[in-house]
């Protein structure tokens, strides 16, 4: 709870006992009720909300959310400030205990600093180069795999097919192959149940006895089992295998030289899948929906796909890295629909920014999807554009902190090179092998859960082609004389 209540910040006027001036607060959309401000109006239309906030306040101003007062910051200003602040001064950890009960006891959110540091530290091995090759064979083989199920044509949901290949891509390797084949279905709907433990109300109250957050700890229990049967076994047969799992169970802490527990390599496991899966799932299905959405993209697109992929069966890091017009779909597609709409700090300590206080005991967020639409940053901010990212223009390098999709700074997710080169992997085998159809037309963000996917049911057609040779329109002309922008736009 804050520090400072609700009706010591009603205006930028508005002064604290020290005589510092507090941010703003948004008068607008807040409830009937009011201990609960604008919590509502967060979870119904944050977007909208948190636009209003900047239209009237620019870069600063403050919420009531249920009575936790928290500052929000937009701008490539503010969020440097925020994403540079020291860990003594924002902690993340204070901010999302809702993810202790997902990810454990003692484990990251849930462990000192320099023990969340340490935990951290040992996903970066299953990060390195020559790992990130390795999954890359893993992203074309399960891409073959779950793609046989299509047939030759049909109508599917894309951020139901994204969510489960992602989910498939991650059991492979992060738990190895065994666990993929045996027991990926089971694990999916443990993983669905974690997720369903994740909203507005764990929040403020993660262990209140709902039916959500009993399925979400009966589930985390489970794979818990699931992954201790892993562990057990590897270590009695001696085989060792190139997969996360594996580099948790040669880790050992610095302090006391020990080795992970099952219950924390579990943890770990969860931290990075949903660091990772979410966001890569939603990049990939708005990826789709805006390429469906501008046509002219894709003659492009699929120009380089023959180039970069002509005569190969299967797909390796480096042919992923030189689609680099694909990327830039990537990027726009971060930009315009990031993943994480919010991204909150705890202050552990008073924050100055500009002529604001922020005080101990508030929450600071920044908002991707405020910041991304900011015309000072961006040109023509609500167009749909991947060529912002191509020479000459380069927007995303004129300013810092203004593409703050996967964090920012010493903040920057450790997973995007991971989720770059997987979201890549699926499009490209997507471009290579159908021909795609939007079937609902408006597809709409969907704001019910913390990570912003379209809302369901959301549709596409699919025709697989029928050899690699037709990847390329052979009426380019044809195919140009239909485009808003020329293909040098990707």
């Amino acid at each position: 709870m804050s520090s400072t209540s609700p009706s010591e910040s009603v205006s930028s006027a508005t002064s604290n006992a020290a005589g510092r001036t507090l941010p703003p607060l948004l008068r607008k959309n807040v409830t009937s009720l009011p201990l609960l401000g604008h919590a509502l109006a967060l979870k119904q239309k944050p977007v909208q909300l948190l636009h209003e906030g900047r239209r009237q306040f620019g870069e600063v101003f403050a919420l009531n959310l249920a009575g936790q007062m928290t500052a929000v910051l937009s701008g490539p200003k503010a969020n440097e400030a925020f994403f540079r602040a020291p860990d003594d001064q924002f902690s993340a950890k204070e901010a999302y205990q809702m993810m202790v009960p997902v990810f454990g006891k003692g484990v990251v959110y849930d462990s000192p600093p320099a023990v969340m540091d340490e935990q951290l530290g040992f996903v970066f091995p299953a990060l390195k180069d020559s790992r990130l090759r390795t999954y890359c064979t893993y992203f074309h083989e399960e891409c073959e795999r779950y793609f046989q199920s299509w047939g030759s044509e049909g109508t599917a949901d894309i951020y139901t097919t994204t969510n489960e290949l992602t989910v498939f891509i991650a059991s492979r390797c992060l738990l190895g192959r065994d666990f993929r084949n045996n027991l990926s279905a089971r694990f999916a709907k443990l993983y669905h149940d974690l997720q369903g433990g994740i909203n507005l109300i764990a929040f403020f109250a993660p262990q209140l006895p709902l039916p959500a957050f009993r399925r979400r700890d009966k589930a985390r229990a489970e794979i818990v089992r699931l992954c201790s049967q892993i562990t057990a076994e590897r270590r009695r047969t001696g085989v060792v295998e190139e997969d996360f799992i594996q580099t948790l169970m040669s880790a050992r802490y610095k302090h006391d030289d020990r080795p992970l527990t099952d219950d924390e390599i579990t943890g770990l496991i969860l931290a990075l899948l949903f660091g990772g899966q979410h966001t890569s799932a939603v990049m990939s299905a708005w990826a789709v929906i805006e390429l469906l959405q501008h046509p002219y993209l894709l003659p492009p697109l699929l120009e380089e796909q023959q180039t970069v992929m002509g005569g190969k069966s299967s797909l390796a890091m480096d042919n992923i890295r030189s689609m680099v017009r694909l990327e830039r779909l990537l990027n726009e597609t971060e930009r315009t629909h990031p993943p994480l709409i919010m991204v909150m700090r705890k202050a552990l300590r008073d924050f100055t920014f500009d002529k604001y206080v922020i005080p101990k005991g508030w929450v600071a967020m920044v908002s991707p999807a405020v910041s991304h639409m900011i015309p000072e940053a961006w040109q023509n901010p609500e167009r749909f554009d991947p060529g912002r990212f191509a020479p000459p223009r380069e927007e995303h390098k004129k300013t810092n902190y203004a593409l703050i999709g996967f964090g920012g700074g010493k903040h920057r997710c450790i997973g995007m090179a991971f989720a770059y080169l997987q979201v890549r992997a699926i499009m490209s085998y997507l471009l290579r092998h159908f021909e795609l159809e939007l079937v609902s037309r408006e597809p709409r963000p969907d704001y019910s859960g913390f990570v912003i996917g379209p809302i369901q049911p959301c549709l596409v057609r699919y025709r697989r082609r029928k050899a690699q040779a037709q990847v390329v329109p052979a009426d380019r002309t044809a195919a140009a004389a239909t485009q808003t922008q020329t293909p040098s736009a990707l």
